[in-house]
């Protein structure tokens, strides 16, 4: 069943809690996999992107948000998705990607951002302006935080008002772990003082009303605000709802809102459900979803070196070593210790840096090659059990590799569904 954004505080006011899960990732099997998902379930399917992933000027991915717009409406057509199913979202919309530059230049370019996003039809906006610029603190104060966050959502608006269509859905609030989890092992991690979640809402809504922007405030849905949980390179910190009870009072002075949780990857079903009874029904999961496809070509990899003597030993883990080496920029910084425990880690960290060079050409010729091989083979039970056990429905029989890849992010997906209580309220 359908779960509209805007229903979120009503449902959980109502004693009826649901929850909605956001898919951070521009990866086209991941894609393919949750709008397959939502078309089974008839359910929302809400995929964000990041102001670095995805911008007017590519990002990372190389990608505008209507390059990512056609890609998702392409894939949806295909997996006959329904269209009004699939809603978009933008993840810390601010200056983050040009923080390096003086705060009026990197705001600039981030109103640009933001124009293309909505322009694009992305309707969930993220606004994030907390990160200081040149010169500037790390970390900047409520008030400067809300008069950027205000010259945003008034772009915002006007774009929205020019293309047609809904007007955003705004998310406040940045008190979130470090993209992509953190870089050390970890014990605890402390949920958000109910008093700064309170802060936040109430500087947003005077600078935002002081701007004119008061209808446009009356559209926040979420907060973000750290629930006490996180992802290192090795572990997970689970949830543990004993520590918020005061942040969940929270919702109750500002029944407008809910809590947007990032970094829920590797919760797993019992915690995830528990975040949604508690307030915290937007449920953001990226590197779990690309850490188990990168876990399932990995264990085709190893299947095809086993099963088929012309197909060497484990090209595919070979060459994306050989890219990550070359090219260190997007996981040097972020994994430390000795050669071996790098190695290790580049390929299976639980913050899957690896994530960034699937688009790449070696990348993608490499599982073209790997995809080639297997496709059509048939792989026996045993061979199945040794590399990936969960996969046995797919022995003895003509081998689809890229379902197998998409059966494996879905299971992924489903611990989500199960949790948001989709159909069971």
């Amino acid at each position: 069943m359908q779960v509209h954004l805007n229903e979120l505080a009503r449902l959980r006011i109502e004693g009826q809690p649901r929850g909605v899960t956001s898919v951070c990732s521009a990866h086209p099997i991941v894609l393919r996999a949750a709008l397959r998902h939502g078309r089974q379930q008839a359910s929302t399917v809400l995929i964000e992107a990041t102001c670095n992933q995805v911008n007017h000027l590519g990002g990372y991915t190389g990608m505008t948000p209507s390059d990512l717009v056609s890609l998702v409406m392409k894939i949806g057509a295909e997996e006959g998705c329904p269209v009004n199913l699939i809603v978009l979202g933008g993840d810390h919309l601010g200056p983050n990607p040009w923080r390096d530059r003086p705060a009026e230049e990197a705001m600039a370019e981030a109103e640009k951002m933001v124009a293309a996003y909505v322009d694009a039809g992305f309707r969930k906006i993220h606004l994030d302006a907390s990160m200081g610029c040149k010169g500037e603190p790390v970390a900047l104060d409520d008030e400067t935080t809300a008069h950027r966050a205000a010259r945003l959502a008034a772009v915002a608006e006007a774009s929205a008002k020019k293309t047609g269509g809904a007007m955003p859905v705004y998310v406040i609030g940045t008190e979130v772990p470090p993209p992509g989890g953190a870089d050390h092992a970890l014990t605890t991690i402390e949920p958000t003082a109910a008093a700064a979640a309170l802060k936040t809402i109430e500087v947003h809504r005077r600078v935002f009303a002081e701007a004119g922007l008061d209808q446009a405030f009356g559209r926040a849905i979420g907060l973000v605000v750290q629930p006490g949980v996180e992802f290192g390179n090795q572990n997970v910190i689970l949830y543990g709802r004993s520590k918020i009870d005061a942040l969940k009072s929270v919702l109750a002075k500002e029944p407008q809102f809910v809590f947007e949780a990032h970094s829920t990857d590797y919760q797993g079903t019992r915690p995830l459900t528990a975040l949604v009874q508690d307030g915290f029904p937007i449920l953001k999961v990226g590197p779990e979803l690309t850490f188990v496809l990168r876990e399932a070509l990995y264990a085709l990899d190893a299947i095809a070196s086993d099963l088929l003597p012309d197909y060497g030993q484990r090209p595919l883990y070979q060459a994306m070593e050989a890219l990550m080496l070359d090219q260190p920029g997007n996981w040097s910084r972020h994994y430390h210790g000795t050669d071996a425990e790098m190695r290790w880690l580049r390929h299976y960290s639980l913050s899957d840096r690896i994530r960034y060079y699937w688009a790449s050409a070696e990348a993608q010729d490499a599982v073209r090659h790997l995809c080639e091989a297997i496709r059509g083979q048939t792989v026996p039970l045993p061979l199945l059990w040794q590399h990936m056990p969960a996969a046995q429905d797919f022995a003895d029989a003509p081998l689809d590799p890229e379902q197998v890849l998409i059966w494996r992010v879905t299971k992924s997906l489903a611990d989500y569904h199960a949790a948001c209580g989709v159909g069971n309220n």
